[in-house]
Parts: structure tokens; sequence; C-alpha cells
């Protein structure tokens, strides 16, 4: 399973940057996400997310405090996190 590393700040320029290795990791087994350093998070990563979750095999995201919450406030919680969080 491939792991992908979310920076502490994932606004919108962090996405950018992680989205070609969104797009290579891509496959037949779940990608693992770890944003337990995730401290800041944007819609956009919210929305990057959602995809990869509903993308091929889908994806587990190991969410920060922080992370989460966001995640809640956009009501996107169960959506991202529930039946598949690490």
């Amino acid at each position: 399973m491939a792991t992908i590393q979310l920076p502490p700040r994932c606004d919108r320029a962090a996405v950018a940057a992680l989205l070609p290795e969104f797009r290579a990791a891509q496959g037949n087994e779940p990608l693992r996400i770890d944003g337990s350093a995730c401290q800041q998070a944007g819609q956009a990563l919210l929305q990057l997310l959602l995809s990869a979750r509903r993308t091929g095999a889908g994806a587990v995201i190991a969410a920060s405090g922080a992370l989460r919450e966001t995640a809640r406030m956009a009501g996107l919680e169960a959506a991202l996190l529930e039946g598949g969080e690490a």
C-alpha cells in the first residue's frame, strides 16, 4: 500500500504539489494518507482527499486533530474518515 505524508500546512499550493504524487500512487490497493502532521487544512485538501477516497481502490486516511476538525466543520468527517481511518 502506497503512503503519502501530508505536510503541516495543506493549502492550495501544497495540494498542487501533492497532486502528481496522488495520481502516481493510485492503483489496485487503497492509498494510505498520513495526515498526522497536518495542522492547517484548506478546502482544496478536503476535495483531494474526497477524490482519493472515491477513486480506484480508495484511501485510508490517518487524520490529525486539526484535519479531523476541518473535515467536521465542512460536513465531510464521515465521508473522509469513517470506515477507513488508519
